[in-house]
C-alpha cells in the first residue's frame, strides 16, 4: 500500500482593509492554484470564490482576512475567511442562491457554495462571520471534504515560515507532523523543513524513531520543536518535543490536552515515549505551534462536531500571535482515509 505524504506550504493572509485587497486576494488564489496545478478551468472558479468572499467582508465586515493556501489533501485550493462582525442573524437566507444584497458577479453566498466542492460558513449576529470554501480538481480520492484543516503563517513581515506541516495518508489512518523552527526567517524554517523532509522520507516509522531520525538530521541546525500524532480506529498515538501541543475537542466534553517533554529536536532529545489516547464519535485533534495562544480551548456543545476548516480559519483569525510563526491542523477521528 502506498503512503500519500503532502507538506504544507505557507499561507497567504490578505488583510480586507481597502476594496483594492480584493484583487491581490483574488492573485493570490490564482498563485495558490497553479502551485497547486489546478486545470485553468478550476483555477479561475477558485479566483472567483476567493473574489466573492473577499468583496462580502470589504461592503459588510469589519477586521476580515482572506486566507489562502494550497489543499494539504487532495489537489486543490483552500480559502478560508474571518471577520470581527457584525454577523447574519438570518444565515439560512443568504445561503439561497440568489440572495445578495448588492449586485455580485457570483450572486451571493449560495453562488459560492455552488462554485466550491466544500464550503462552510457560521456567523453570529455581533461577533462576525468564518467562512471555509475548498476548490478541488476531478479525480481527487473520495473522502469527508472536512476531514483536515490547516494553516501556516509566517511571522508578520516575514517571507519565510519557520513553522511546517506535513501529512502521511494510508488506509484507515493519518499521521501528521508540525514542526517549528528555533527563532524565525530562513534559518527557522530550514530546521523545520529537515524535519519535514526526515518524515516525507519514511511515514511508516514508529513515532519515537521519527523523532530521533530528525534528531539526527538537525544536528548544525537551529533545531526544532516537533510533535507527531497518529489517527486511527484504535484512538490518536502523540509524540512531542518541545513548544507543539495537541488536543482532543470532543462533543460534550472537556478538551484533552496532550503536551510535549521539553528539549530540542537537534539538541537536546530527552527520552520521549508515545501516549495514547481514544477517540469517541466527533472527536477532533488539533495540533498547533505556540504562534496559537491557549485561549481556543472550550467545551463543544453535546452533538456538536469541530469543522475542522472553519476550526482553522478561527484558529488564524482570533487566536494567531502576528509576532510569530503560527502553524494548525485539525484531523476529524472519525473521518478517515
Amino acid at each position: 500500500m502506498t503512503v500519500s505524504v503532502s507538506a504544507t506550504t505557507p499561507t497567504r493572509r490578505v488583510r480586507i482593509d481597502h476594496p483594492s485587497a480584493v484583487y491581490a486576494a483574488t492573485r493570490a488564489a490564482r498563485a495558490a492554484a497553479r502551485d497547486a496545478a489546478l486545470p485553468d478551468v478550476l483555477a479561475e472558479r477558485a479566483a472567483v470564490v476567493t473574489s466573492e468572499l473577499a468583496s462580502n467582508l470589504d461592503k459588510h465586515a469589519t477586521g476580515g482576512s482572506v486566507f489562502i493556501q494550497r489543499a494539504l489533501t487532495g489537489r486543490g485550493v483552500d480559502v478560508l475567511t474571518a471577520d470581527d462582525g457584525p454577523g447574519m442573524a438570518d444565515l439560512a437566507h443568504w445561503l439561497v442562491d440568489g440572495n445578495t444584497t448588492t449586485s455580485t458577479l457570483g450572486s451571493g453566498l449560495g453562488a459560492i457554495g455552488r462554485m466550491s466542492t466544500t464550503f462552510q460558513i457560521r456567523s453570529t449576529p455581533g461577533t462576525g462571520t468564518t467562512t471555509a470554501a475548498r476548490v478541488l480538481a476531478p479525480g481527487t480520492p473520495a473522502g469527508p471534504a472536512d476531514a483536515v484543516g490547516h494553516f501556516c503563517l509566517p511571522r508578520e513581515g516575514e517571507q519565510h515560515c519557520g513553522d511546517a506541516i506535513a501529512l502521511a495518508e494510508d488506509t484507515g489512518s493519518r499521521t501528521v507532523v508540525v514542526a517549528d523552527g528555533l527563532g524565525h526567517g530562513p534559518d527557522a524554517a530550514e530546521a523545520a523543513d529537515l524535519a519535514i523532509g526526515v518524515f516525507g522520507n519514511n511515514p511508516d516509522r514508529a513515532l519515537s524513531a521519527q523523532l530521533a531520525a530528525m534528531h539526527r538530521a538537525l544536528r548544525g541546525t537551529r533545531g526544532a520543536a516537533v510533535a507527531l500524532a497518529r489517527v486511527s480506529g484504535r484512538g490518536v498515538e502523540f509524540c512531542g518535543v518541545g513548544n507543539v501541543s495537541a488536543t482532543i475537542l470532543t462533543p460534550g466534553r472537556s478538551s484533552q490536552l496532550l503536551l510535549s517533554v521539553p528539549g530540542v529536536v537537534g539538541f537536546i532529545l530527552p527520552a520521549v515515549l508515545p501516549r495514547h489516547a481514544p477517540l469517541t464519535g466527533g472527536a477532533v485533534v488539533v495540533l498547533h505551534t505556540d504562534g496559537i495562544d491557549h485561549s481556543w480551548r472550550a467545551p463543544l456543545p453535546p452533538a456538536q462536531p469541530a469543522g475542522a476548516l472553519l476550526l482553522a480559519a478561527e484558529l488564524a483569525h482570533r487566536h494567531r500571535n502576528p509576532r510569530d510563526d503560527a502553524a494548525a491542523i485539525a484531523l476529524h477521528a472519525d473521518q478517515l482515509p
